[in-house]
């Protein structure tokens, strides 16, 4: 297994390829979709290497491969360009203090990535249909609803409604899954972020692929630094 961020660089460029120009397969810009998988999510995530490599990757240093392979989830997945900027952010600030940058994703401890990862999993399988509607731009008329995330962080769901030919609220649906920054003013400067397909149904929960332009990876680029670098950052080939 190759384990440079060449490697990562390389996903991201065939990432974006296969976003916007290759064969759909259940991936697409917006748009819901029936997708049975036979097989589990991280099987799933394995048979897609162009677009989630890094992420199974990522899965397997923090150690929860059971997660994805023997419980019930709901798992809004990062694509592995997300995890590739998330590095790269990371490098240039451990350059800009003049300490060694990361070649290999084992350097980030396993429980940063589990803490990370864990922001996108939530038990129980929850489909577009299950989730309450969102409007961003009338938020105390259609909020979305709360879940817990698999680290016990409370975050937004809901469905975005869009408009078409004038008409509000009757065109395509999108899913957001949302960081809430202040919990003493959870409808006030959430971090939304967009999928690109819902309703990916494996046999053990549901995935729904984010979409992968400007998402940071842990919703936010310092948050995943700082937490990288408190952690401290291991040598390459330990």
């Amino acid at each position: 297994m190759l384990n440079t961020i060449k490697t990562i660089t390389a996903v991201f460029i065939l990432s974006c390829c296969f976003m916007v120009g290759c064969k759909k397969d259940y991936f697409v810009d917006t748009g819901v979709h029936k997708a049975q998988y036979n097989g589990t999510i991280l099987e799933y995530l394995k048979a897609k290497p162009i677009i989630f490599d890094s992420l199974t990757r990522v899965i397997k240093v923090a150690g929860m491969e059971d997660v994805f392979q023997k419980e019930n989830v709901t798992f809004f997945a990062p694509p592995s360009s997300c995890i590739y900027k998330a590095v790269k952010n990371l490098n240039r600030y451990l350059r800009t203090t003049g300490k060694d940058t990361v070649s290999q994703l084992e350097q980030v401890k396993p429980q940063v990535w589990k803490e990370m990862l864990s922001l996108y999993v939530f038990k129980g399988s929850y489909l577009l249909k299950d989730v309450p509607q969102l409007d961003t731009l009338a938020i105390n008329a259609f909020g979305g609803q709360g879940y817990t995330s698999l680290g016990g962080r409370p975050m937004n769901i809901g469905v975005f409604y869009n408009d078409a030919s004038g008409v509000k609220y009757v065109g395509y649906r999108q899913l957001i899954l949302s960081y809430i920054p202040d919990f003493s003013t959870p409808k006030i400067g959430l971090i939304n972020t967009p999928i690109a397909s819902s309703d990916i149904q494996p046999t053990n929960g549901v995935i729904h692929a984010l979409v992968y332009q400007n998402h940071s990876f842990g919703f936010g680029t310092d948050r995943f630094i700082i937490a990288a670098i408190s952690a401290g950052i291991g040598k390459a080939g330990e």
